[in-house]
């Protein structure tokens, strides 16, 4: 059942760590079973108990998961692998048109932004015991989300997006809770929810956003989360239209014990307007990151949501890292009021790409999708065919497989650097 790979250890967390150990080496595979719990108790000499107990910790960490009588078997996603493992080798001399970063071209230079935000921590040193965000950002952040029509609520910056959703997550739910995700939805976001002991169930995405009738049914059915991407999703470019945002809050408001999260990383390179579901439940968290406008390494994400949320968040930021980095918040705050980012202007430059690709393939006979931001997503019928014809082409795209849960095939094309003579090639 298990090739060579014998599993070893005498207590729970012993074989518990030869399992996962195993996953991440590959010598397990996903979707692989793992033996009955009295057949393995039985081949180590240990209690049964202390095999269900390995096993339970495995589906806690996302590794395994269980379905009755079929027994355990790794996760197809187990978290031990992560999506990122989903990737294309780009030879030299392909173009890589898989990774979802943003245009360098379109970044701000960062140098005079830092130097600046330097010279006041000279001036203004931050000790222990300061607060924990930059006055200046509190006040920008809290005009634009008045501004968005983000309801008032307290504020907290935090490493980056990924960051505040575990934050959120953790703060809320118990192992075992289902999470409803877009489907297909961000890499990173599929990869986290298992790992923290969580289920994903999928709900459809269209152009517009979430299916309402796919959010009722998970929502009835016992999700006690839901995260939903407000503009340039990733990686279908889907951001939430007003009937669909009002057809949302219609279905949240029926499930008032919903822990909402939205994402909104296409802040500052998207310029449709947002259409916000926070406020609609008792507990909500809405998250803007700083990476797509101003570069991935600012690690920098601006957190507000209800004040239960908050105050679980930022006392467990407290026991943590503390506070992110009062320079880099600085630096954001100078290159927010520099104007550094014109929105238009990048959103339009996204666009001409997304548009010129979408339409070149309809002009082929290829349906694909890309409403907003910098991603093409572009079903196909052989997912692994289109990935490895496309790179003896000379294209590197990013397999389906690492954003998909239930929904069929597709590759995804981030449009960041391709030119308009890149199009017909």
């Amino acid at each position: 059942m298990l090739g060579e790979y014998l599993i070893t250890g005498r207590g729970a967390a012993e074989i518990s760590a030869s399992v996962e150990r195993a996953v991440g080496s590959g010598e397990l595979e996903p979707g692989q079973a793992l033996p009955p719990m009295r057949e393995l108790a039985e081949r180590l000499g240990v209690n049964p108990n202390t095999v269900a107990a390995a096993y339970r910790t495995l589906r806690e960490r996302g590794v395994i998961e269980t379905a009755g009588r079929r027994g355990s078997r790794v996760r197809a996603q187990p978290a031990t692998t992560g999506r990122d493992f989903i990737q294309v080798d780009v030879p030299e001399g392909v173009r890589d048109v898989s990774d979802g970063n943003p245009d360098p071209a379109l970044l701000p230079p960062l140098g005079p932004a830092f130097a600046a935000a330097a010279e006041q921590g000279d001036r203004e040193p931050v000790l222990y015991g300061s607060s924990p965000v930059e006055p200046d950002l509190l006040r920008l952040a809290r005009a634009e989300l008045d501004a968005d029509g983000v309801p008032d609520g307290p504020l907290a910056v935090t490493s980056g997006a990924l960051d505040a959703m575990e934050r959120v997550l953790a703060a809320h739910l118990r192992p075992g809770d289902a999470v409803a995700v877009e489907d297909p939805s961000w890499g990173s976001l599929l990869d986290l929810v298992p790992a923290l002991g969580l289920r994903t169930v999928a709900v459809g995405v269209d152009d517009e956003g979430p299916l309402p009738d796919d959010v009722r049914r998970v929502l009835a059915a016992g999700a006690r989360a839901l995260v939903v991407t407000d503009r340039a999703q990733n990686p279908t470019g889907a951001a939430l239209s007003a009937p669909r945002a009002r057809a949302l809050r219609a279905v949240l408001r029926d499930h008032p014990d919903t822990l909402l999260i939205e994402d909104d990383h296409g802040h500052r390179i998207v310029d449709l307007p947002l259409h916000p579901l926070a406020g609609t439940t008792h507990h909500w968290a809405f998250v803007r990151s700083a990476a797509k406008a101003y570069g991935p390494d600012l690690r920098l994400a601006v957190l507000t949501g209800d004040s239960v949320t908050l105050d679980r968040v930022r006392g467990r930021q407290r026991l943590g890292p503390g506070w992110v980095s009062r320079v880099i918040q600085r630096a954001v705050v100078r290159l927010w009021t520099d104007g550094s980012v014109d929105t238009p202007a990048v959103a339009a430059a996204y666009g001409r790409r997304r548009e010129a690709l979408i339409g070149a393939l309809a002009d082929r006979g290829i349906a694909a999708y890309g409403r907003s931001g910098m991603n093409v997503w572009i079903p196909v019928p052989d997912e692994t065919g289109a990935v490895a014809r496309l790179l003896q082409a000379g294209w590197a795209v990013a397999p389906g497989a690492r954003f998909r849960l239930g929904t069929p095939p597709g590759v995804r094309i981030t449009v960041s650097t391709l030119g308009e003579e890149d199009i017909g090639p």
